[in-house]
């Protein structure tokens, strides 16, 4: 069996443990970072937005060699029926001038380059292995062990994804509650980049980001989104995954009735699918996130819950790449002092916590209890809709004030006063 010596092992080469291996090869430390896909970015699906300027700290001027698809200069939240939206279009110039607010990717060119950028550092890439388990002795993570081999380092970065098997067998974590997951149903969708550029009203490198709530479920918890690339359509649903069982539908299924609702068909005609598949989320919010590490192990990014979904934002990758160089830090202190103990992993906390990693997941808390309300997904969509239509609807009738519109509205799909109070004060509270 044969041993090798690290100063470090990262398991996973996602954004945080690409981060993580960044920041600590760049201190002169050897570095090993295992993929259990045949490269970097090759296990992940469709595209996403990264938010902020957090990789800038890593890597300075990322963005003029990243693969970035676009900037996000507006985003678009809509309820939504079968046959009915209602959108809320915010647009700013600030956020079409750099420094970016977002931009969109496609995690199988930007994990590839931010792996590139790690080699560049140092760290050596293993990929197409997969980590059968820990090596743990009197207590502390020493290393780990993948098929017949064994590699043994000063600390092991957990940073293997939602459903961390690492973070599991170390016991920081026991099962995963379906209610804390869910299930990811995206594809990528070609079109030209002038057709594109036109659908959207794009200038540029300019890119739109839909948030979707309501029909586009069929009830399950959870949402639709679509970003757009240079050329090319990021589409998909999210359902959280215990309410999803209990529909005893597929997300196959969902996902190709989201497609063809009225509101994207004219948007994707004549797309061609480039891509699709499903895996999962985390959506559990702090609520999910387990013991942080360990004697000699720590971790980051989706292993340790670090996920946020507001229903107008989705975000993960900002707070996968702030936790992995939180994680280097935490171990380059620990190296200094030659300790890998409990004070790591209490440095570690620390560092998040005083962060945005932590601030924001602290902040937003309480919004997976806010989404879990059914009414988010049948009810104020019908509402929202049905009162535009009062409004909009011009049929020979005497048109009545708002007020008493809305009123009809909320009488005719079972919504009271005392409901949109109670609903609206728990949303207020959870973002």
């Amino acid at each position: 069996m044969a041993e090798d010596k690290f100063d470090a092992i990262v398991v996973g080469a996602g954004p945080s443990g690409c981060a993580a291996a960044i920041r600590l090869a760049q201190t002169g430390l050897e570095v090993v970072l295992i993929e259990r896909g045949e490269t970097p970015g090759s296990k992940n699906l469709s595209g996403g937005v990264l938010y902020g300027n957090c990789l800038n700290d890593l890597i300075p001027g990322f963005v003029e060699e990243a693969p970035i698809e676009r900037f996000i200069s507006n985003h678009v939240t809509t309820f939504i029926t079968g046959d009915s939206w209602f959108s809320l279009d915010y647009k700013t110039n600030s956020f079409t001038e750099p420094p970016y607010n977002g931009y969109t990717v496609l995690r199988v060119r930007f994990d590839a380059w931010l792996a590139e950028k790690a080699e560049e550092a140092g760290v050596m890439i293993i990929s197409g292995i997969r980590v059968d388990e820990l090596v743990i002795e009197d207590g502390r993570v020493t290393g780990v062990t993948a098929g017949d081999d064994t590699l043994l380092a000063d600390v092991v970065i957990a940073a293997d994804g939602a459903n961390s098997f690492l973070a599991q067998q170390a016991g920081l974590r026991g099962r995963i509650e379906h209610h804390h997951i869910a299930v990811g149903a995206k594809g990528v969708i070609g079109l030209p980049q002038d057709v594109l550029e036109d659908r959207f009203h794009l200038l540029g490198q300019e890119g739109v980001a839909y948030a979707m709530v309501g029909n586009v479920t069929h009830g399950v918890a959870g949402g639709g989104f679509f970003y757009t690339n240079k050329d090319s359509l990021s589409v998909g649903i999210v359902m959280r995954l215990d309410d999803l069982m209990k529909s005893k539908r597929q997300s196959s299924e969902i996902f190709e009735d989201f497609l063809r609702h009225p509101l994207l068909e004219p948007l994707l005609k004549d797309g061609q699918l480039l891509e699709y598949g499903a895996h999962l989320v985390p959506e559990g919010g702090l609520e999910m996130m387990p013991k942080l590490g360990m004697p000699g192990m720590l971790v980051s990014g989706d292993a340790a819950g670090f996920a946020i979904n507001s229903a107008l934002v989705v975000r993960g990758m900002d707070l996968a790449i702030g936790s992995g160089m939180m994680a280097a830090e935490a171990v380059l202190a620990a190296r200094e002092k030659g300790a890998f103990g409990e004070e790591m992993v209490s440095h570690y906390q620390q560092l998040l916590d005083g962060s945005f990693v932590m601030r924001d997941l602290h902040t937003y808390e309480k919004a997976p209890a806010f989404l879990e309300t059914e009414r988010l997904y049948d009810t104020y969509p019908a509402f929202v809709t049905d009162l535009m239509r009062r409004v909009f609807v011009s049929d020979g009738t005497p048109k009545e004030h708002l007020m008493k519109m809305a009123m009809a509205s909320m009488k005719d799909n079972d919504l009271s006063v005392l409901k949109l109070g109670q609903d609206g004060l728990k949303g207020i509270k959870a973002l």
